[in-house]
């Protein structure tokens, strides 16, 4: 096999969506964090959940990877913000770009889902955070707000679901 799904998910919806991808492409999703060696591969499959401004996981995958070998890396971010905000998405794709060696990044690829966020479940220091980005950006004016922020301050506090398994059979055709 040429080709493996790994994630990064801390609450569960990455690796909701992970999990789906993989059955419609017929491979298992594997978290980062018990990913081997990634030297085999020629396609690599990264979902990872978006966490003050980094891509869950995607720093120490691309680790295991041989540049080499890998023909094809795609990244898929979730989020809470609308992935159709061209300012968010640019935003996404510096910051992931960052995370990934120029010797990997040539081969490239992002698409980004949107998540979910459950407050009642975040841990005590993602809630600690998450109420102080809030405080921060709920101060800024409504023409500065990008999609982050406007989701951020929409959804503070709630449990809120916009996953839409539906892209991913659109994403499964793309990658297959």
């Amino acid at each position: 096999m040429d080709t493996i799904i790994i994630y990064g998910s801390c609450y569960g919806t990455t690796k909701i969506y992970a999990e789906a991808l993989a059955e419609r492409m017929g491979l298992h999703a594997v978290p980062y964090d018990r990913a081997g060696n990634l030297g085999g591969y020629q396609k690599i499959i990264y979902l990872g959940g978006l966490y003050a401004g980094s891509v869950k996981g995607l720093a120490k995958t691309v680790r295991k990877i041989d540049p080499t070998a890998c023909r094809r890396f795609t990244v898929i971010t979730v989020g809470l913000a609308d992935p159709e905000d061209e300012k968010y998405v640019r935003n996404i794709r510096t910051s992931a770009g960052r995370q990934i060696p120029e010797t990997l990044r040539e081969k490239s690829e992002f698409y980004h889902l949107r998540g979910g966020i459950d407050y009642a479940r975040l841990n005590f220091m993602h809630r600690t955070l998450m109420k102080l980005l809030y405080d921060q950006v709920k101060k800024k004016p409504l023409e500065d707000q990008g999609a982050e922020t406007r989701a951020i301050i929409e959804t503070y506090g709630k449990k809120v679901d916009f996953m839409d398994m539906g892209r991913l059979d659109d994403l499964a055709r793309r990658l297959g």
